[in-house]
């Protein structure tokens, strides 16, 4: 088995693939106008409007009501990112914190809600951990 994405359930698929281009610099590929991938090295990230969900199961999925998953990207130097975020992220969860475990981590809100980590290893552990 292999993981190989998350997907969004979204009422704006555009507004949130547009948010994600953004904060990650990852461009998205669109296979219809209701969903969208975007692929990095070792997952990928779906966005789908609320129109998709009755292919699978009417009413199975709510946008914007996410309260349990943190959606997790490394990135290089997440200081460096979150000076870049900054006047474009509105709803920072924390500043970049070091981590008990060895990463520092970014927390924010995307505009539906989502709650986002950018983090950099910073322990031996933790780079050992990511290291590509």
């Amino acid at each position: 088995m292999d993981f190989v994405s998350i997907r969004i359930i979204t009422g704006d698929a555009a507004r949130l693939v547009e948010f994600y281009e953004k904060a990650t610099g990852v461009p998205a590929t669109w296979s219809t106008e209701d969903f969208a991938e975007l692929r990095t090295p070792s997952a990928t990230l779906a966005i789908a409007s609320t129109r998709t969900v009755p292919l699978f199961a009417p009413g199975s999925s709510h946008p914007a009501d996410n309260h349990s998953v943190i959606i997790e990207f490394l990135v290089d130097d997440v200081d460096r990112v979150h000076e870049n975020l900054t006047g474009f992220v509105t709803d920072f969860v924390n500043e970049p914190t070091t981590m008990p475990w060895g990463n520092r981590s970014l927390l924010f809100r995307d505009p539906d809600g989502n709650l986002v980590n950018f983090f950099t290893p910073v322990t031996a552990a933790a780079i050992g951990k990511f290291a590509r």
